[in-house]
């Protein structure tokens, strides 16, 4: 048996810009999924989980189409089916997951489920696998096999991150620099709202749309734009939809704002990074509009809190998680007052936890 992880991720900011072109700022964490690998004498593929009942066993020629009724399997699925048609060997096996990461939080638990699956098959055939290929490989078929018209940050992430930094990822040139994370005396927090969602089935691909509209018109008037994020915020009165001109705002600000937490955390400033959190979360509830009533709770509470820096939604929203930078000193004080405030505002417990900036896909035995 050999054993392989790929983590989750946050984004510490810069929200729905990576299928705008922008810059984002995320980072894996040590949180993910796990899968066990184990070859077979047979033509089967066997895919279970560990906290999922649900198992699908095909045969190797086997053809393979997007079916609900396949449930989590559909992401392995998919990445197999991708891998026949680029000609790749899949060897016959059994392959079990276990995960610790919130399912439907926001953390990236298909994309790790995906860029875990491709590594891990692709390893037994493969003595060097090319990182940026395999994001941009597992991107493709979140995109054309599950029908998520996803950028490519989260299988990016979690192909590429790297402990104790984060990953400074030009969407649009697909570049990335490692930037130094250091919390010093202070820790990252997930809050779990436990108010899961489905990209598939939520707004995310309207506001993709919306931003596909908005960049149709600025085109009529320059057409060397390639992407939103390189629209000038004087051009917002191109616009006479308003809620267009709601989203681009978002999507402008925000790409300034990933630049200036870049500067601010060279000079480890944590202080302004956290104002610089607070205001994406404004942003994202405001003009974005993907936040709701549990995340805005848990941000905007946390945000109150002696010893919090920072709070803001993570992920594409509509349920899911939020971050905050929070003191060491602070944590337990911090987590009674979200918690109750959360319950009160909303009937729903969460979840809050501490973790911590780690590596992306490896081999672990």
């Amino acid at each position: 048996m050999k054993k392989y992880f790929a983590s989750g991720r946050v984004n510490l900011i810069g929200e729905h810009l990576d299928y705008n072109g922008g810059l984002v700022l995320p980072a894996a964490i040590t949180l993910g999924v796990t899968a066990n690998f184990n070859p077979r004498s047979d033509n089967k593929i066997i895919l279970r989980s560990a906290t999922h009942s649900f198992s699908k066993e095909i045969s190797i020629d086997d053809e393979i189409e997007f079916n609900a009724k396949n449930d989590w399997t559909n992401y392995p699925l998919g990445i197999i089916a991708q891998l026949r048609k680029e000609n790749h060997a899949i060897p016959a096996c059994e392959i079990i997951f276990e995960s610790n990461l919130p399912e439907g939080s926001g953390l990236s638990s298909s994309a790790a489920v995906e860029v875990l699956t491709a590594y891990t098959l692709l390893s037994q055939t493969e003595s060097k696998i090319n990182l940026v290929w395999l994001a941009n490989f597992c991107k493709q078929v979140e995109n054309d096999f599950i029908g998520v018209k996803c950028g490519i940050m989260d299988q990016y992430s979690v192909a590429l991150g790297k402990k104790d930094n984060a990953l400074l990822l030009d969407c649009n040139k697909i570049h990335h620099d490692y930037i130094p994370f250091e919390l010093d005396d202070y820790r990252l927090v997930i809050m779990n709202s436990k108010k899961p969602r489905s990209l598939i089935h939520s707004k995310y691909n309207e506001r993709k749309n919306e931003c596909d509209e908005a960049l149709r018109i600025f085109r009529t008037t320059n057409s060397d734009y390639q992407n939103l994020c390189e629209v000038d915020m004087s051009q917002l009165n191109l616009l006479s939809d308003e809620i267009l001109k709601k989203r681009v705002r978002h999507v402008i600000s925000e790409n300034l704002r990933v630049k200036e937490a870049v500067k601010v955390l060279e000079m480890n400033d944590l202080s302004t990074f956290g104002r610089l959190m607070n205001a994406s979360h404004a942003s994202l509830k405001n003009d974005y509009e993907v936040t709701g009533i549990e995340l805005d709770t848990l941000a905007e509470t946390a945000q109150e809190v002696k010893g919090c820096l920072g709070a803001r939604m993570t992920g594409a929203g509509f349920g899911g998680c939020a971050i905050a930078i929070v003191h060491q000193l602070a944590i337990e004080g911090f987590k009674n007052r979200v918690s109750e405030k959360y319950v009160s505002e909303t009937g729903i417990s969460c979840e809050i936890y501490e973790t911590q900036i780690g590596n992306g896909v490896t081999e672990l035995f």
